[in-house]
């Protein structure tokens, strides 16, 4: 670090494992939108990403990655494995992945145990909710009447949310706001001591934060893909306050 330099705090953030194409090559990839590589360093994080390792070890080697964190955030993507909440999957239920949902499960765990920072982006709302013995609606349109929530393929809709000011993310962005969406899935019943902090009109979960925690909370929409960065600035303010927490704890 060079001299007077401020120290910039370290964001884990999951990725996808998937087959991908570049130039002259198809083969299994971790990949990421940029758009959250983005979201991040553009509020003055290093954002560090961490592909699936959902194998023999997950638990160990997640807690090795989050040692170096000053932050978490839990990425978008396919759907949970519902067998994770006691469900048989709907017949909309599809192309889940066991070894990103071991992965990212353990990456929660070592986070919460090491009491940093987490945001959850959509599936990552989802699994915070999964990881705290929560259920899943597997398919929002068939009691929300309307697609509003994923209007087409690789189409991002616009929801209203509510949201409780007094509570996360609402401290950040206030009582309302319209935010890009695309899920089939969300929340269904409560994982423990979660509470709901922001709905859209149709009664579809929004928001949800851990109680007890200064930062950990999820969202079902996509900020990485709006212009309003408030929640990742929130993310980085709060991994600089933990780590200054540990700093003064280790003199």
């Amino acid at each position: 670090m060079r001299q007077g330099s401020a120290r910039k705090p370290l964001i884990g953030v999951s990725t996808y494992s998937e087959e991908a194409a570049w130039g002259i090559w198809k083969t299994t990839a971790a990949v990421l939108p940029y758009d959250y590589v983005s979201a991040v360093a553009d509020v003055g994080a290093v954002p560090l990403l961490l592909p699936p390792m959902g194998g023999q070890g997950a638990e160990d080697d997640a807690c090795a990655a989050v040692s170096v964190l000053d932050g978490l955030l839990l990425s978008g993507g396919p759907d949970i494995e519902p067998g994770l909440y006691g469900a048989e999957p709907h017949p909309r239920t599809a192309d889940w992945r066991p070894e990103r949902d071991r992965w990212e499960l353990a990456l929660l765990e070592a986070a919460l145990e090491r009491d940093i920072p987490v945001l959850g982006i959509c599936r990552g709302a989802q699994l915070l909710n999964v990881a705290r013995g929560g259920s899943l609606r597997q398919h929002v349109p068939e009691d929300a009447g309307h697609e509003g929530h994923r209007p087409e393929p690789a189409v991002y809709g616009t929801t209203a949310v509510v949201l409780d000011p007094d509570a996360l993310p609402g401290r950040l962005l206030g009582p309302s706001v319209e935010v890009p969406c695309y899920h089939h899935q969300s929340i269904g019943s409560l994982g423990g001591g979660l509470t709901v902090t922001g709905r859209s009109a149709d009664g579809t979960v929004e928001a949800v934060e851990l109680a007890g925690r200064e930062f950990v909370f999820g969202v079902q929409w996509h900020p990485e893909v709006g212009s309003d960065p408030r929640l990742f600035e929130g993310l980085v303010a709060a991994a600089l306050a933990r780590s200054g927490e540990r700093e003064r704890e280790r003199v």
